[in-house]
């Protein structure tokens, strides 16, 4: 009889035991850290919390500002271009690779998953799926994007929608799951976004 047994109560060899522990205390590690970008987050300063982005492992590019309370999970599979900006409230996943581009504007209370269950199998595992957001792109307030998506170049998606599949390049998008509801105009932007709110 095996003297390990996994959530399931599968039998582990001592060898899979010993990877899980040491797994686990990596896993307290990462929510320690995420605990203390949580806390940076309530700073009003974007070059201070840049910082404690920078140290987290994301790669943000110092023209980058992510505004204040944003969440995470596992900030070094983040990069961030430049003059890119992210509302408040921001929940990012890092868990598979979340590539933000350049002069992307994402508002308030965003969502981007890179992670969710497989609720038809066995153990309930989660499956990852990386995420893109091509430069230019608008990301309205309130936005669901789930994981395996990429947004392309100068697409807009509607305040509260939910991005369940690809976005083509200057494409409108809204509702629920997110539709085609027109088409950007300027097809070559090359505008900047500027600074963002001081303190906020």
């Amino acid at each position: 009889m095996n003297l390990f047994k996994d959530r399931m109560g599968s039998d582990l060899s001592v060898t899979d035991a010993g990877n899980k522990i040491v797994n686990r205390f990596l896993n307290y590690f990462l929510d320690f850290w995420l605990l203390v970008l949580t806390i940076a987050g309530n700073i009003p300063i974007h070059s201070i919390r840049w910082i404690f982005y920078f140290l987290s492992g994301m790669k943000i590019s110092p023209e980058a500002h992510i505004h204040m309370w944003a969440r995470f999970y596992k900030p070094s599979g983040i990069s961030v271009g430049k003059d890119t900006i992210i509302g408040d409230n921001a929940f990012l996943d890092g868990r598979a690779p979340l590539k933000i581009g350049s002069h992307v504007d994402i508002a308030s209370k965003v969502v981007i998953y890179n992670s969710q269950h497989d609720i038809n199998s066995e153990d309930f595992h989660a499956t990852l799926g990386s995420v893109e957001i091509e430069d230019y792109a608008f990301i309205g307030p309130g936005v669901i994007i789930l994981p395996g998506v990429r947004i392309g170049k100068g697409a807009v998606i509607g305040a509260g929608a939910v991005v369940t599949k690809d976005v083509e390049a200057f494409t409108i998008v809204g509702g629920v799951p997110a539709h085609l509801i027109g088409e950007r105009k300027n097809k070559e932007p090359q505008y900047k976004l500027g600074r963002a709110r001081l303190f906020q």
